[in-house]
This record gives structure tokens, sequence and C-alpha cells, in this order.
């Protein structure tokens, strides 16, 4: 079942300001990405995103389930608790429409997707999370002479995230980490760039950058997007 730009629904992030610069929300039938250093809200806003793609779509939501592969270890039921409250939900009810599924290499990480494929067409689901993408093929590939097979695997995974979001109208919201940037020019403290190289960016539609700002706020930058603005948001860490 093929998607039309009609039925393309934006999921409420929780925050009016990242709302305001995603046109609406995170966008069904096409991968994001967010990446940035440790504690940046990569992993909070997966958390939010569990709870609104479960609201009605009057309320910005997308009305089905929530399906999530944790490579790290990151997702805690205890945060979904007073997002659910906050948006007038039930934790016990919001929990239950989420489908978890811990991975521990990244064969097991495509075999999880495979499965999930196969729920999908029987379930209506509306958003996948991915988090992080490149954990475990980092893990898994770790000499240089590894990279070129990692750089085949990567892709035969993103391409099968890419073709069951456009056939079922859901929401690909994927993590990354981020790698020191030789080139990353001589006026930046420390320079940073998302993991995965050309592979992954060709695989995102919309790609953010995640960062602390001053105090408890984290800022949002589109850093590639066809139809946005490389415009920013700043947001509280709950989103």
């Amino acid at each position: 079942m093929a998607t039309t730009l009609e039925s393309v629904l934006r999921i409420t992030t929780g925050s009016r300001s990242l709302d305001e610069l995603l046109g609406g929300g995170i966008e069904t039938s096409c991968i994001t990405e967010a990446f940035g250093e440790f504690r940046s809200g990569n992993t909070q806003l997966a958390h939010t995103l569990c709870v609104s793609a479960q609201l009605p779509t009057n309320m910005r939501g997308g009305n089905g389930k929530v399906a999530y592969i944790d490579t790290e270890g990151t997702f805690r039921p205890d945060r979904i608790i007073p997002i659910a409250e906050r948006f007038g939900m039930d934790p016990g009810a919001v929990l239950d429409n989420i489908v978890y599924a811990r991975a521990y290499t990244y064969e097991h990480q495509y075999n999880l997707l495979l499965g999930l494929a196969a729920k999908m067409s029987e379930e209506p689901f509306r958003l996948l999370i991915v988090d992080s993408v490149i954990a475990l093929f980092r893990v898994d590939f770790t000499g240089r002479g590894e990279l070129a097979e990692r750089q085949q695997k990567l892709p035969q995974m993103l391409s099968r995230l890419t073709k069951i979001a456009e056939e079922f109208n859901f929401a690909v919201y994927m993590t990354n980490q981020v790698i020191a940037d030789p080139g990353g020019g001589v006026f930046i403290s420390n320079p940073k760039k998302p993991a995965g190289g050309q592979v992954l960016a060709h695989a995102a539609k919309i790609r953010l950058m995640l960062r602390k700002g001053k105090g408890e706020q984290r800022v949002c930058k589109v850093f590639d997007a066809p139809n946005l603005p490389k415009a920013e948001a700043i947001s509280l860490p709950q989103f």
C-alpha cells in the first residue's frame, strides 16, 4: 500500500517550538534522524514520541502503536509515566501499546526489524524508534578492515526501514551517535559530525542535531532536510 501525500501525518514532539521547526512534528512515511552527544536530548525525545504517537490525530498524534528497538539499554518505562500524565493519558495503556525489543548485535537488530515489519501489517503502528541506529554496527565492525562490510550491511537495514515506513505510513525516528570531525574547521572547538557517513545521510530524509543549551534547555537544529529551513528551536528537556 503506497502512501499518498494526503495521508502523511506529523506527530507532535510535545514542544511547540520544535513542532514549528519541523512543520508540525515528526513526519510519517520517512526516516527522521536525531544525533548529538550524550544527554543532548535524543533519547528523551524518543520517550516523548512513544506517548505522542498514541494521541488521537485531532491532538496532533498518530493514533497508533509504537515499536521501540533499543540497542544501548536506554529505554526506561518509568520515564513514560510522567509524559503520559502530561498528555492526559493513562500510563498503563500507553506502556501496553509500546512493543519493546532489546537488540544485542547488528544481525539481531535487523532480524527484529523484519519481525516488526510482519507485525505492522497486522496491527496499527504509527511509529518505529531505533535508539541508536549505528551503535551495534560500530561494535560488531570495529577494525578499519571491516568498515567496507559495515557500509554494506548498514544500507541493507536502512533500505528496509525506508520501505516499511512508506508501505505502512509510519514515522521512523532513529538516534545516532557523533564522532570527531577532523575537517570541522579551525574556528569550531572539538567539532563533531554524525556517525555512519554518507550511507546514513542519504537514508534519513530529515536530520536533526541536538545539543545542550543554557541550564536545562536543549537546542535542536535542522541539519539537513529538503523541505525545512535550516533553523533552530530551543526546548526544555521534557519536550
